[in-house]
């Protein structure tokens, strides 16, 4: 009976990349990053290309032997597939080439492996590796794999397997269990920020786009950067005061490549759930790639997958490697729909804060200027904690002129939170500007006032306690 074990050895690769006519080519360079990334150190590269992939090796009889040479030749430790490949396949190529073979899932599967920091990260990838094992647990124990022919040989090979697949079922349990209880917890989190009226805006978008670079540009962070694919893996969440807009939450989140594995995507659901619940979306692009538009695709695939639907700014970054200029553009009238930007250098980050808070705000972001009396310092105050005042000038009589940026529907709403009539705080031509914004606000109060005296009507018609009364005339909140 032939026996055969899964080889080991070191990290000699040599990578195989061909283009089959039936499934969507796959970028060459961007598999070289992945290998790069995983750690492995390139020997050699075999191309070609089929009409259709073989169904026992994948690759013809031919090129397979090929590789074998090419494995002989360079004391090759492992060979790199950037193709999805069966386990019979994967077994089939491990017995002729007599090293290791890995397809484009487990490649993924193992730079992911070593990113993964928090608790969390770890769950999720020891959960997509097992899945992604589950299928070729027998590979390992072939010899295990069916009884033998004598006395004294029956049984133990299904019994090793069997134990093997029941231990992996219930770490697989365990590990399902665990991430729903980081569901929980995230979604708890999610429900504080959504009762503190707390915006959150997420990064997304395609891995090495530069998201983790925007990320510490933003929140002034230290997030791990690098010029590699996946350099960071771990979602990762700060608050910070965003000019015009306050307090807000931004969330940075893993990247996306092309034909992402499905376990990675359904292991990774609970870090994901970040984007599906985020208030916005901004999709960081590489501009200077020339794959940019394929990237594009590959990331809304993914949001799609997971059902987000969420507003999106695109923000084309790494213009200082394009040579673009820093600008925003907008789909329609006052909504940014993409912004370009440079996070290393920090070109035109300005316009993707402005173009933050006109989406947030729903609005155009203006200039006001405003005369508020020393009685309003507590309006004062809310202005500064936005963030929103360009300058600021001292009246003879301890009044201030203030020069605000903001969009007309929020600086309309703290109006009248704060019970101010914009005609005595701003010049004529500015003020007009927000009587039609503020008529729902003033609709609001006839209405509420209404519905206050016709219940007084009401009750003056009625025998009742005034300690009824008091409950029954509670204020009423309109939406």
């Amino acid at each position: 009976m032939e026996l055969f074990d899964r080889p080991s050895g070191g990290e000699r690769a040599l990578l195989v990349h061909l283009n089959i006519n039936q499934i969507d080519h796959q970028d060459l360079e961007e598999f070289r990053l992945l290998s790069q990334s995983a750690g492995a150190e390139i020997i050699d590269l075999i191309t070609g290309s089929r009409k259709r992939p073989d169904a026992r090796l994948f690759v013809g009889k031919g090129k397979a032997e090929e590789i074998h040479q090419s494995v002989v030749q360079n004391a090759i430790d492992l060979v790199i597939f950037d193709h999805t490949l069966t386990p019979a396949q994967e077994r089939n190529l491990e017995k002729i080439f007599e090293c290791r073979v890995v397809d484009r899932t487990g490649l993924i599967l193992d730079i992911f492996a070593q990113r993964a920091r928090t608790f969390e990260g770890k769950l999720q990838v020891e959960l997509a590796q097992l899945d992604h094992l589950a299928s070729r647990l027998v590979r390992g124990w072939t010899h295990l794999e069916r009884q033998g022919g004598g006395i004294g040989l029956r049984g133990p090979g299904e019994t090793q397997l069997e134990t093997d697949r029941r231990l992996l079922q219930i770490r697989v349990g365990q590990l399902k269990d665990r991430l729903n209880k980081v569901r929980q917890t995230r979604k708890q989190g999610r429900a504080a920020r959504q009762k503190a009226d707390i915006p959150t805006v997420s990064l997304v978008g395609y891995t090495n786009a530069g998201k983790s670079t925007m990320f510490n540009r933003l929140a002034e962070s230290d997030v791990y950067v690098a010029n590699q694919l996946f350099a960071t893996l771990d979602p990762t969440l700060r608050r910070l005061e965003w000019q015009g807009l306050g307090p807000l939450v931004l969330a940075d989140t893993v990247g996306f490549v092309r034909h992402l594995p499905h376990g990675l995507v359904e292991s990774f659901r609970a870090t994901l759930e970040e984007t599906l619940e985020a208030d916005l979306l901004l999709h960081v692009i590489d501009q200077s790639s020339e794959d940019r538009d394929e990237q594009i695709d590959a990331v809304e695939a993914v949001l799609k997958e997971i059902g987000a639907e969420v507003p999106i700014l695109r923000v084309y970054n790494k213009i200082d490697i394009s040579g673009d200029a820093p600008s925003l553009h907008e789909g329609s009238p006052d909504v940014p729909d993409r912004v370009y930007v440079s996070a290393y250098s920090g070109a035109g980050m300005d316009l993707l804060k402005q173009a933050v808070q006109q989406r947030l705000s729903v609005g155009k972001v203006s200039t006001f200027h405003l005369t508020l009396p020393l009685s309003a310092g507590r309006l004062r105050s809310q202005f500064y904690r936005l963030g929103v005042i360009q300058t600021e000038n001292t009246l003879d009589n301890g009044a201030s002129e203030l020069a605000v940026m903001l969009a007309i529907p929020l600086l309309a709403r703290i109006l009248a939170e704060a019970q101010v009539n914009p005609d005595d705080v701003l010049p004529e031509a500015e003020a007009i500007l927000f009587r039609r914004t503020l008529e729902h606000f003033e609709l609001a109060k006839i209405e509420r006032a209404q519905a206050l005296a016709n219940q007084e009507e009401t009750f003056e018609d009625l025998d009742i306690e005034d300690a009824d009364l008091e409950e029954l005339t509670s204020p009423i909140h309109y939406s």
